[in-house]
């Protein structure tokens, strides 16, 4: 790699610091539950991508990689390719900050890490995002906005994405270092103009993601709904950031609920639900029931909410 980079460590972009911080009281998420995620299912064909590049592509004799590219899918938008036009991916059980690979052994043989070693940035390709991590042999790997990036062994041709959604953990990269997804694809969480409410937080079908006033999000997120009150009023399971779309990344944490010891995300500390009796993506049927439950704005304010 060129020794002009900076290392994934120091240009790992603000957001990604944000998704995990404890400074609401953020119970530690758990640990992976496996590394070695191997591949036994192929979701469907998403198209090729525009790279340019023949068909049979393969990896190099030396592993090297080349000069970086950005190529198009039609499904996906635009993704991470090497010089010969082979999908770059990341592990959602990997971490960006700091960068740490955590797949190893049977999993590096079906998602070869991509190393390091004489990479470059062709065009669309931002150098500042680029950086490498020591693995645990030793090698060094390269890293996209802090995530390890890694090839997949069923992609055997240019433009193959055959390792989207793997597993429901592994993502063609952006140019980014997001995840790819498809285009028009609804974020888990973003929001949308209410012509009554102004903007409002929506999860990934559309409906409207509410507040309740007798929750507590300083110094920890607490939930009092609990029990029947959970049938009305679903919590919003966790998101991740790289998911989201004009949501407030500071404070955006999960805690883990002392009744069912669930998952709960929140935004700005404070949990975040749906309502049972909104039907339809837009119906706004939970705002002020029992002068306790408010759509939310993408810095977790509740709208209309009467001042204390």
């Amino acid at each position: 790699m060129k020794t002009s980079w900076r290392t994934a460590s120091l240009v790992v972009s603000a957001a990604a610091v944000l998704t995990l911080t404890t400074a609401c009281g953020q119970d530690t998420p758990p640990p992976a539950d496996s590394q070695n995620v191997g591949a036994s299912a192929v979701p469907g064909d998403l198209g090729g991508i525009d790279t340019g590049a023949g068909a049979g592509a393969s990896t190099s004799p030396d592993g090297g990689t080349g000069e970086l590219a950005v190529a198009t899918n039609a499904k996906l938008g635009e993704l991470v390719t090497d010089e010969l036009g082979l999908t770059l991916y990341r592990f959602d059980q990997d971490t960006a900050e700091p960068p740490k690979s955590n797949c190893d052994g049977g999993c590096a043989e079906t998602w070869p890490p991509v190393l390091a070693d004489d990479v470059a940035a062709g065009k669309g390709i931002d150098e500042s995002l680029l950086g490498e991590v020591v693995r645990a042999d030793g090698t060094k790997q390269l890293t996209v906005g802090g995530w390890p990036a890694y090839r997949y062994v069923k992609d055997v041709n240019a433009g193959d994405v055959k390792g989207q959604a793997v597993g429901g953990k592994w993502f063609a990269l952006t140019p980014e270092g997001k995840k790819a997804q498809e285009v028009g694809e609804q974020p888990g969480l973003s929001t949308r103009k209410d012509p009554e409410l102004g903007e409002i937080v929506v999860d990934k079908d559309g409906r409207t993601v509410y507040r309740f006033m007798k929750d507590q999000a300083w110094p920890k997120p607490v939930s009092a709904c609990t029990g029947a009150c959970l049938e009305k009023w679903p919590v919003v399971a966790p998101v991740d950031i790289d998911d989201t779309k004009g949501i407030r990344k500071k404070n955006y944490m999960t805690f883990t609920r002392p009744d069912n010891k669930a998952a709960q995300q929140t935004i700005n500390c404070w949990p975040i639900y749906t309502f049972a009796g909104d039907k339809a993506a837009g119906d706004t049927n939970g705002q002020g029931v029992g002068g306790t439950w408010y759509a939310v704005r993408p810095d977790g304010e509740p709208v209309g909410a009467p001042e204390k």
